[in-house]
């Protein structure tokens, strides 16, 4: 049976298994994608929101949030917050789902990489040059990007100017993907609470072969700066009236 909760639970599974599988393919040894760099990954990442956006819609959720962040944005522009716990639950449980996929995928992979961060890399996010300032401020900004393009993109001037019905998931996704190319090099553009704490609990708790901590010490930053960003971009979206 659909519902809005099934259809952010089982989109933000398919999201995280596409995103952080290309991730696992990139990085773990004897992957026949290992080496194959940036361009994969934000392309690999950038199709695994078209898909999970896809997904939600069909198993129930319009919406198609998959990000506490997205969902945190459009509640501050309506005023409403009557979705964010419900749907919140929902996404973070769909990534540890996804990312347990990932674990299964790549089963014999991960004895075959020595590298504990490449493992965790595989999971969650981690910064390029670790400032948590800039930190946060990468991911607000980013995730800023996101929320305020994906208000415009749905917005009624936009619809009226005649983007085909069904279209959306497919600019959501080309979204992403220059987010990732733009913005992504600091952090590894988390832009999604769920995303990178549901995975980082993933690794956690999974009895992955020879991995090392889950940088607990960094998982608050992911987290709070999108939160941060959603807010903002709501906040711009409310007053400007773009809806």
């Amino acid at each position: 049976m659909t519902s809005p909760l099934a259809g952010e639970f089982l989109g933000t599974m398919i999201l995280v298994l596409l995103g952080d599988g290309v991730v696992a393919a990139v990085l773990l040894k004897r992957s026949k994608a290992e080496g194959s760099g940036w361009m994969v990954i934000t392309a690999g990442w950038a199709l695994a929101v078209m898909a999970g956006v896809f997904t939600a819609i069909a198993c129930g959720s319009s919406d198609a949030h998959l990000n506490p962040a997205v969902t945190m944005g459009f509640a501050v522009r309506e005023g409403n917050f009557a979705k964010f716990g419900p749907y919140l639950a929902a996404q973070m449980l769909g990534a540890m789902v996804g990312a347990g996929l990932v674990w299964l995928h790549y089963l014999p992979h991960w004895k075959e990489t020595p590298d504990a961060a490449a493992k965790l890399g595989c999971f969650c996010t981690a910064p390029a040059i670790r400032n948590a300032v800039a930190n946060l401020l990468s991911e607000v900004i980013a995730t800023f990007v996101l929320v305020f393009v994906v208000g415009a993109i749905f917005s009624k001037s936009v619809s009226a100017a005649g983007p085909a019905a069904g279209l959306g998931p497919y600019l959501v996704g080309s979204l992403v993907w220059g987010i990732g190319l733009s913005l992504g090099g600091t952090t590894g553009y988390a832009i999604n609470p769920a995303r990178d704490l549901g995975p980082r609990i993933a690794h956690a708790i999974l009895p992955i072969t020879g991995k090392g901590g889950s940088d607990w010490g960094y998982a608050p930053i992911p987290v709070i700066g999108p939160l941060l960003g959603g807010v903002l971009a709501g906040v711009l979206l409310r007053v400007l009236a773009v809806s």
